[in-house]
């Protein structure tokens, strides 16, 4: 047991900003790259960086999560050697809450977390698309004797409001964070992936349950929390592709990503392991002999007879001879008739789209189509 890793990945955010493709499911079952679910990229990411257990977190709607996650045997967990649990919010003796907050979820799972007997804790989001192993980030954790360690990206200080912003030292040593600021003092954001000494985080988890101001986010709680008592955390720079897919117009664009040449994703490489998700066992996909597809990915299953442009296109999707479609997402089970023209869009999940229907969006607009 000993210098042992496990991994907490929390996937129980409603993912408003999505509409209604988080209607009835939570945001890290949605679709994305064709064949996979958001969720697949951090669990696999935990399977190719050998993290023999992880608990996911779920709440919103997930019974369909609950359900596509199972004892984890997508990912290699068995149960034997290595393991997956679905941890959802529970009644006990004290009573029962849903999860108040991103730290909350993780205080309600004490008990299972020391079960495990770790030493360090892997905190991750379940609803950002990257391809990584975690290793070099927990390597560095340990050398450097830190408490705490926030994997971090340069952005656009433009864009810097929208996360929690970070100010270091010399030594890359954090010395000032900003949950959400208007003005960030600094380009540096957290990607929401943190490493934690587990005796550490349990002892600031328990008194930030007993703070009744508090809001239990490891962002406006936890963190600032630990700063204050000069506690010692590190960043980890992360320099390559990361993506946090959370409105339409960054689900669409993360999709479309994924049809540039140089695969910033890396999904098309087996460097850092694969991405593993579930098998459809669809038919193979059908294209037709007057169909026309440029620079678009194609998941099995589909039939397509039209002109598709730089689209990804899910499994049992029919696009008929006639239709023009180009710049989308087309999700599974969707049907785009003849004579219909579409750009720049989202198809939810077994959409009809016919009456001969135009929709020619310019530049970053993107819409969501599912009627």
């Amino acid at each position: 047991m000993a210098n042992k890793v496990i991994a907490v990945v929390l996937a129980g955010g409603k993912g408003t900003r999505l509409e209604f493709l988080t209607k009835k499911i939570a945001k890290p079952a949605v679709s994305f790259a064709a064949k996979y679910r958001i969720i697949d990229f951090p669990l696999s990411n935990c399977t190719n960086s050998q993290i023999p257990v992880v608990g996911v977190c779920t709440q919103y709607e997930s019974t369909l999560l609950d359900s596509y996650i199972g004892n984890g045997e997508k990912w290699g967990y068995n149960g034997i050697h290595s393991l997956m649990s679905t941890l959802a919010p529970r009644q006990t003796q004290e009573g029962a809450n849903w999860y108040r907050g991103t730290a909350d979820a993780i205080t309600q799972n004490i008990d299972w977390i020391d079960s495990q007997h770790p030493d360090v804790v892997l905190i991750l989001s379940g609803d950002h698309i990257y391809k990584t192993t975690y290793d070099e980030m927990i390597e560095l954790h340990r050398k450097s004797e830190a408490e705490c360690t926030i994997s971090v990206m340069e952005i656009d200080i433009k864009e810097a409001s929208r996360f929690g912003v970070l100010q270091v030292n010399e030594n890359d040593e954090i010395i000032g964070f900003q949950e959400k600021p208007r003005e960030p003092k600094s380009n540096l954001v957290s990607m929401g992936v943190y490493v934690f000494n587990w005796k550490t985080l349990k002892k600031f988890l328990k008194d930030d349950e007993k703070d009744e101001k508090s809001v239990h986010d490891f962002g406006k709680n936890i963190i600032p929390n630990m700063l204050l008592k000069k506690r010692k955390m590190k960043v980890y720079r992360y320099k390559k592709y990361w993506k946090d897919v959370g409105t339409i117009k960054s689900l669409h664009e993360a999709n479309m990503d994924l049809l540039n040449d140089h695969d910033s994703l890396g999904l098309f490489s087996s460097e850092n392991g694969m991405i593993y998700t579930e098998d459809t066992h669809s038919v193979p996909h059908y294209i037709g002999r007057r169909a026309k597809i440029t620079r678009s990915l194609v998941n099995q299953g589909a039939i397509i007879l039209g002109n598709i442009d730089n689209c990804v296109v899910s499994d049992e999707v029919i696009v008929e001879q006639g239709a023009e479609v180009s710049r989308c997402v087309i999700m599974s089970g969707s049907t785009i008739q003849a004579g219909v023209k579409i750009k720049n869009a989202i198809i939810a999940p077994n959409t009809n789209i016919g009456d001969k229907r135009e929709i020619n969006l310019e530049g970053d607009d993107v819409v969501l189509v599912n009627h």
